[in-house]
Order: structure tokens, then C-alpha cells, then sequence
């Protein structure tokens, strides 16, 4: 008999001072990347899937980033214009 299945991740890389698109006020938005992982025996393996998104604090609407909007994000978080980049990002298990 095998098991295997997926495991979800989500790590947070940056928080960033933006103006949201849903609600316009310019709030802290968190930088956030989700990874899923195959898993055998429980065991995760490798990630088929990793995707990208800002979530604003006030309003908490979700905001789909492709990796290089991420990665520019970070970058600019990272610089000290417009946010708070973490040296190493908080790992999460979210349940999918």
C-alpha cells in the first residue's frame, strides 16, 4: 500500500506600505508564498506548485502577483521603500 498526497506552505516575505486596489486606502500589505509539496509516506518530497500574492491588512482582499512582481516586491521591501523584508520567512502549514 502507498500513501501520498499534497502538503500546503505559506510563507510570509515582506510586508509592504501599498495602496489597496479594492478599497484604496493605503494600508500594510503582507507578501506571501504559497508552495505545495508532494508527499510519499507523509514525507514532502517536491513542489509541483508555488504561487504568489499580497493580502492588504485592512480590507483583506488577496492580490495574485506572478514571481517576478513578487521578487521586485521584495526587492523594494528589502531597499526600505515601502516596507519590511524578513531575513528569514515564516513558514505556515495551511490546509488546502
Amino acid at each position: 500500500m502507498i500513501i501520498f498526497g499534497t502538503k500546503g506552505y505559506l510563507y510570509q516575505l515582506a510586508i509592504l506600505t501599498l495602496v489597496c486596489g479594492h478599497c484604496g486606502n493605503p494600508s500594510a500589505h503582507t507578501l506571501r508564498k504559497r508552495v505545495t509539496k508532494f508527499t510519499l509516506f507523509f514525507v514532502p518530497l517536491f513542489p509541483f506548485s508555488t504561487k504568489y500574492a499580497t493580502q492588504c491588512t485592512f480590507c483583506g482582499a488577496e492580490q495574485k502577483v506572478t514571481k517576478e512582481q513578487a521578487e521586485q516586491l521584495q526587492a523594494q521591501a528589502a531597499s526600505g521603500h515601502g516596507g519590511q523584508a524578513y531575513g528569514q520567512p515564516q513558514q505556515q502549514p495551511y490546509q488546502s
